[in-house]
């Protein structure tokens, strides 16, 4: 069988405002913040208090579902504010840097003298194992669930995403150890995705490298998983992102748990689109500003302008991302707006619209959705979007009235919101698509488990 996924449904929607390949190292940020919410289904319970002093890889809190699933600080010093929302929720763990950091020491490991079994309880020990997740229902994977295969992108084609081929460089060794590890986890294969055989992830051995080509969402790691191993009911499969890797391999190789990243900070609104090194957590003035801010109405998102998050100016960066983008805020009314020809904007229809004239030109969109809120509407546009062999419409619809039968049948096991990001582009009905699988996800979950 080939090991090239080649997708031809999808869209690359191009704009103005990729990062530079040059890095910059951001700011020391004051505070560093853990959000629970970033780690979708965890219900926090407290380890750390206001008060405690704590180093880089001390625990934090724990999930309530598991106790031996922890989260890290990424770095030492002081607890100084447990966030609480709505009903007590707790929103986020603060922490004030010291000005010399200290790590907590887990003891370099020998990886491939480990067996799986010593590898999983370090992984749990060290507040790794939020870094993998788990499909069905993408959420942290059950330690005690072995998994069918793991599956790792090395390739991530989501709009002005960081190039991970250039994030990566340098971090051979720590790639090699992680999928090593990862590798004793389970009793099938580990399988990578790299978009060229010049990617350092398509170096490392105990794994098989499959090369990707298509428009996106071909680097999302759902294609690659129906394209390569599909997910029956019943089966689990793992998945885990090329920068926790280094995070993971850094941890074996030198006992540290190093939190640090490389972010694109990226968009239109940005003076000098670049890379930062960060930490997890780390407030995202201390960079945004340095590279730049045109304007004063912008909108800046953790993650990437399809998937991401809305952040303020004063919040942290999210745990799990590795692209931050500005672009401007669309909050204004265009004049007969729908009535007349567009030329500066990306349209999947060809109705007053010219962007399928000019495939490679890079566009400066805001985040007006041009349309309101209405019931569905049959176009047919998601299918032409929608790589997986899945009818989207139908189980959009399941998802809605919450019919677990259809959802199990429509393939909801194989996928996560990520995969309607595409679909809510193009959708003339305005329905928050991921919004929708989510919830849809997590009823399944609940009731089937």
């Amino acid at each position: 069988m080939s090991k090239d996924i080649r997708i031809k449904k999808g869209l690359d929607i191009n704009l103005v405002g990729a990062a530079e390949k040059s890095t910059a190292s951001a700011v020391k940020s004051n505070t560093y913040a853990i959000c629970p919410d970033d780690f979708h289904g965890v219900t926090p319970k407290v380890i750390a208090k206001v008060g405690t002093e704590v180093k880089a890889g001390s625990p934090l809190f724990y999930s309530k579902s598991n106790d031996q699933i922890l989260f890290n600080s990424p770095v030492s010093g002081e607890v100084v504010e447990i966030v609480r929302g709505a009903k007590r929720k707790i929103l986020s763990f603060k922490v004030l840097a010291d000005s010399d950091q200290q790590f907590h020491d887990f003891g370099s490991k020998d990886v491939n003298a480990l067996s799986g079994d010593e590898i999983k309880t370090h992984l749990l020990a060290s507040g790794c194992w939020p870094f993998v997740k788990q499909r069905p229902y993408d959420v942290i994977a059950n330690p005690d669930v072995a998994p069918k295969a793991i599956f790792i992108s090395g390739y991530n084609s989501a709009p002005l995403a960081a190039d991970l081929d250039y994030v990566l460089t340098g971090k051979e060794q720590e790639l090699e150890a992680a999928v090593t590890a990862l590798s004793k986890l389970t009793p099938g294969k580990v399988h990578v995705s790299v978009q060229s055989q010049g990617s350092p992830l398509a170096k490392v051995s105990n794994a098989e490298i499959h090369t990707v080509s298509g428009p996106h969402p071909v680097g999302n790691v759902s294609t690659q998983i129906a394209k390569v191993d599909p997910i029956n009911k019943g089966e689990v499969v793992w998945t885990v992102s090329a920068q926790d890797l280094v995070i993971i391999g850094e941890l074996l190789l030198t006992g540290k748990y190093n939190a640090t990243r490389k972010i694109a900070v990226v968009g239109s609104s940005v003076k000098t689109p670049k890379y930062y090194e960060a930490k997890i957590g780390a407030e995202v003035s201390t960079f945004a500003y340095d590279a730049g801010v045109n304007g004063d109405n912008v909108r800046m998102i953790n993650g990437n302008v399809l998937t991401g998050k809305t952040i303020a100016p004063d919040g942290h960066l999210a745990s799990s991302v590795d692209t931050f983008s500005i672009i401007p805020e669309g909050d204004d009314y265009e004049f007969f707006g729908w009535n007349k020809p567009v030329f500066n904007k990306i349209s999947y229809s060809r109705a007053l619209t010219f962007s399928w004239l000019f495939p490679k030109k890079k566009y400066d969109l805001n985040t007006n959705t041009n349309g309101e809120h209405r019931a569905f509407v049959v176009t047919g546009n998601y299918e032409e979007v929608f790589p997986l062999d899945i009818y989207p419409m139908q189980l959009l619809k399941a998802f809605t009235y919450q019919d677990l039968d259809e959802m199990e049948k429509l393939g909801a096991y194989e996928v996560a919101p990520e995969d309607f990001a595409l679909t809510e582009f193009v959708c003339v009905s305005k329905q928050n698509h991921q919004d929708i699988v989510r919830e849809g996800l997590d009823l399944m979950l609940k009731e089937i488990g």
